[in-house]
């Protein structure tokens, strides 16, 4: 976007919030290659293990029913990472909104003045290639990781259930 022609404030430009996404410690991961997300994922699974773990001991006698400690602890280790894939999922899905549309909403004085600008069509030709080979695969595999992981989380209260 050029200065001139495109009144938008540079950190409020779509593209610019695309790079500041992409390169930020917490969304960055999200767009390493599958087996590096996956190890990413396991290990904040297993963190959140280390939180939820000692809650499921205390709620219930790791003697008397250690596999209600087991799901216990896995179901809210789920739920912690469902927390985090959201906040990714929401954080892709806003950006590429802003990147897919072929108008900028932004606040000229941050007075909340909204206001808005038309993308001239080559502007908008490269956001919506940014979006559609960059962008948007990232927003479905999490979104698939997502819905797995829910669907465990489902397999795991339904086998507390027939404990």
């Amino acid at each position: 976007m050029s200065q001139i022609l495109c009144p938008v404030p540079a950190d409020q430009r779509p593209i610019n919030e695309y790079r500041d996404l992409k390169a930020s410690w917490f969304f960055e991961w999200s767009s390493w290659p599958r087996p590096r997300f996956q190890r990413r994922l396991l290990l904040l699974w297993g963190m959140a293990w280390l939180v939820s773990g000692p809650v499921a001991i205390a709620s219930f006698s790791l003697k008397e029913a250690p596999l209600h400690v087991f799901f216990a602890g896995a179901l809210g280790a789920n739920f912690l990472l469902l927390l985090i894939l959201l906040r990714l999922v929401l954080g892709w899905a806003y950006v590429g909104d802003r990147l897919h549309r072929p108008t900028v909403i932004y606040e000229e004085t941050g007075w909340y003045d909204g206001q808005e600008w038309q993308k001239p069509e080559a502007e908008l030709a490269q956001d919506r290639l940014i979006y559609t080979y960059e962008l948007r695969p990232i927003l479905q595999r999490l979104q698939v990781t997502l819905l797995a992981l829910v669907i465990f989380s489902l397999g795991l209260t339904l086998a507390w259930a027939l404990l």
